[in-house]
């Protein structure tokens, strides 16, 4: 696992905080009476009732880097405010059906919304933010905000994409690593590499530093999914608020699975007859997560990761960024690949 030297949150995450909250708060209040409270909610805005919380909406790391990549091509972070609330809601979007999809009750120690409010209300609720960001990007009028919602859609796309993938792949003892890497990027890498992107483009920043910025969240991207599916299986249940080994559980096949599904070794036919055998029981989740560890799956998808954050780093040292935030994103990538949480 990489890991920071602090867990202390990045100082570019603590600045940017204050302008992202207050565009999610807009935003939200443009909402039908109907869906406010499920996403207010969601968002850790307010609690079950409708009254108002400070409560843990997440890191917001994806916005964060959008105001930071503005501020890193020398502008204003305000002009990438839209990109920055638009990728947001289509993050939480994603999130708000994930959870009913995977069936997860709790998500930051707290009950999600399907489970509070119901199956419905919940995919509606999504509907509803995917359709907002959109309408908040090209209501900004400017050229640039045009071509930051066609970058937000082709990413939303990706996105999507990596979820089916996602979901087929439950069923299958096949998968190839090359498989495993397309699908963390389409569902992680994408969005992250957007982020980037949005900044720039909202900032009017040349091509040269849009596409430098591209492959920093992209590389990015895959190296926090390598790390989330690291947690997804060895993290602490009370730091991560999912049950222990709980992507082994749904049978998902993630880079440290994969790897060993594709191994030779003993350890390999170990998890593919464990992962045949439909439901798993707690001695079987044992024995998958024996057969793993066997396998060096979790090293080989901690170096897998920071590969990828090296190759992330080394994007925006190239591009002329300005030093203060550049410094911010770099300080970013670390604390979101050497999460625990």
């Amino acid at each position: 696992m990489i890991q920071t030297s602090a867990r202390r949150l990045p100082a570019g995450l603590v600045r940017t905080r204050p302008l992202i909250a207050q565009g999610l708060h807009g935003a939200v209040d443009r909402l039908p009476d109907l869906l406010r409270l499920p996403v207010a909610y969601h968002l850790g805005l307010s609690d079950a009732e409708g009254r108002a919380a400070d409560g843990d909406g997440g890191k917001a790391i994806r916005p964060a880097i959008t105001l930071l990549a503005a501020e890193a091509v020398g502008a204003d972070p305000r002009s990438a405010l839209p990109g920055a609330v638009a990728l947001e809601l289509v993050h939480n979007f994603s999130l708000l059906h994930d959870d009913v999809m995977d069936g997860d009750r709790e998500r930051r120690h707290r009950p999600t919304v399907w489970a509070l409010f119901g199956v419905g209300e919940a995919i509606v609720a999504g509907d509803a933010l995917k359709a907002l960001a959109l309408e908040i990007l090209l209501e900004d009028g400017r050229p640039e905000s045009r071509r930051a919602a066609l970058e937000l859609t082709r990413a939303t796309s990706e996105m999507i994409r990596g979820q089916a993938e996602d979901l087929a792949f439950e069923s299958r003892l096949d998968v190839t690593e090359d498989e495993a890497l397309a699908m963390s990027a389409h569902k992680t890498a994408a969005l992250l590499s957007c982020a980037g992107v949005l900044g720039a483009v909202l900032g009017g920043a040349e091509d040269r530093r849009v596409e430098g910025l591209r492959r920093f969240g992209w590389d990015l991207g895959v190296a926090f999914q390598a790390v989330d599916d690291v947690l997804g299986i060895w993290g602490d249940p009370a730091v991560t608020g999912k049950p222990v080994a709980s992507d082994l559980r749904q049978h998902k096949k993630t880079l440290p699975v994969v790897h060993a599904l594709t191994s030779s070794g003993p350890a390999g036919a170990r998890l593919r007859l464990a992962l045949s055998n439909g439901e798993l029981d707690e001695e079987a989740v044992a024995g998958a997560a024996r057969a793993l560890d066997e396998a060096g799956s979790r090293e080989w998808t901690a170096a897998l990761a920071a590969r990828h954050l090296a190759a992330a780093l080394s994007a925006i040292d190239t591009i002329g960024l300005e030093p203060p935030a550049a410094a911010d994103l770099r300080e970013a990538a670390l604390f979101v690949t050497g999460r625990a949480f």
